[in-house]
């Protein structure tokens, strides 16, 4: 049965929520070593691939977008609805969309829970979707993650 983490993200600023969900992709590649990240679009996957490039040697995640690297494609891969995502499995995915991807296969669903309203409702409803199909769900606090990893 797939596990779903839903991180509340009320009181993280874009800086603060896109090293959070940095560290959550290095946390999971670590122990999936098969990672599918899933952006709203191409301009969010170019932002995240440089911030996961900005991580020490020693915390260095192995990641692509999606198409480029090797012909099997990188442990940890950068995907946007209009690219050409290739139909394999994936251990782990993490969702930034506001629609649910193509997580079948995955154990790890990594989930985010925005402050403002209207996307709030969307992951309500992602979780309700997710709940259906029988996934084991927790909700998480993202600020309680980071000031626990930070003591």
């Amino acid at each position: 049965m797939a596990q779903g983490i839903f991180y509340v993200l009320d009181g993280l600023n874009e800086e603060q929520q896109q090293q959070f969900f940095c560290e959550r992709i290095a946390q999971a590649w670590r122990e999936f070593r098969s990672v599918r990240v899933w952006c709203p679009d191409q301009a969010t996957a170019e932002q995240l691939d440089e911030a996961l490039w900005q991580a020490p040697a020693d915390a260095f995640v192995p990641h692509n977008l999606v198409g480029e690297g090797p012909a099997q494609g990188a442990p940890v891969e950068l995907c946007w609805p209009q690219a050409n995502v290739p139909q394999r499995r994936t251990a782990a995915v993490v969702n930034l969309m506001a629609e649910i991807p193509n997580w079948q296969g995955a154990r790890l669903i990594l989930e985010r829970v925005p402050s403002a309203e209207n996307e709030r409702q969307a992951a309500r409803e992602r979780y309700k979707t997710y709940r259906h199909q029988g996934v084991e769900l927790q909700t998480v606090k993202a600020s309680e993650q980071i000031n626990s990893s930070t003591k």
